[in-house]
């Protein structure tokens, strides 16, 4: 049976081959609706945080770092610090898509001059941040979905985030594919029309037409930004409720892959955490743990935890 072992090293780029020349550390998250920078001096004292757009890999890799430097940016600016030459940075980055080879090596092959940089995935780091860099299980629900588990012995393994369209169940863009899916069967007059498919047609046009226009500019982030109408929906659409109690199983069948092998804390973590939790199952429900902090904080941790092994 394959088994998604998470546990190869990870790629790194050390440009300065010397971590006491770095002046600033940066973590970043980058997921397929936006990408988070907490930047921090060297001894660990956060200066500020910033925002960008998409970070996800599979939105374009050179797309991926415009969107890192502009929360990079941003971070120095909140801050008040002028941006130093990025030899000086040392930068940790937790990336939805790292797992495609090729994608994360074109990404690497970008690096536009960090000192320092060391890439993972963003499941790996949102798991960094969840439990303090300890063992521990996450399953973090955005854009995409995916679980991860770092177990007593030092073994990971991911489950889910196989990636959109294919995978990422109980993700936002499945949501919104799986909210498509329905729309199309009721222009197509396979399927009852109700309250939420009035709802997704004033997102997606009324028309087969205009829904083949929709779907045709559509990526992972545009079918994501109909979730929020689902969840919005599921007070008044059986088709809503529907989509969410799914979501609540999936998310339950990766808890039991993560856990199978040992006994772990789970924490729920990203943006969709808050209103899918109640519709997983009661029993996982009460085991489940709140997340310590976030995936750029983890990827602070990655980035910190990669300079001990230099010096």
């Amino acid at each position: 049976m394959y088994n998604r072992d998470q546990s190869a090293q990870t790629p790194l780029i050390n440009l300065n081959s010397a971590a006491s020349g770095l002046l600033y550390l940066a973590g970043v998250d980058g997921g397929g609706t936006g990408t988070r920078v907490v930047l921090s001096t060297p001894d660990g004292q956060e200066l500020a945080r910033g925002a960008g757009g998409p970070g996800g890999l599979a939105l374009g890799r050179a797309e991926s770092w415009q969107s890192v430097m502009t929360a990079l940016t941003q971070a120095f600016e909140i801050a008040g610090i002028a941006m130093p030459p990025l030899q000086q940075i040392g930068i940790g980055l937790g990336l939805a898509g790292v797992t495609v080879t090729a994608w994360r090596e074109e990404f690497l092959q970008l690096n536009p001059g960090f000192g320092l940089l060391i890439v993972e995935s963003d499941a790996y780091t949102t798991l960094l941040g969840a439990h303090a860099g300890e063992a521990g299980a996450i399953i973090a629900l955005g854009t995409g979905s995916v679980g991860e588990a770092l177990y007593s012995d030092g073994s990971r393994l991911e489950v889910g985030g196989w990636g959109f369209p294919i995978g990422d169940e109980a993700s936002g863009a499945w949501l919104g594919w799986q909210a498509v899916n329905y729309l199309q069967r009721v222009l197509d007059g396979r399927q009852p029309a109700e309250a939420l498919a009035d709802a997704l047609e004033q997102q997606t046009g009324n028309s087969r037409d205009a829904l083949f226009t929709w779907m045709g500019t559509a990526n992972q982030t545009k079918y994501a930004s109909l979730a929020p109408t689902v969840i919005r929906m599921a007070e008044h659409s059986e088709v809503a409720r529907q989509l969410l109690q799914t979501a609540g199983l999936d998310i339950a069948q990766m808890a039991a892959a993560l856990t199978a092998k040992e006994q772990l804390s789970i924490a729920l973590c990203g943006g969709l955490a808050p209103v899918l939790k109640p519709y997983i199952p009661q029993a996982l429900q009460q085991t489940l743990k709140e997340p310590q902090a976030d995936s750029a904080t983890g990827a602070m941790l990655l980035v910190k935890r990669q300079i001990r092994k230099l010096q």
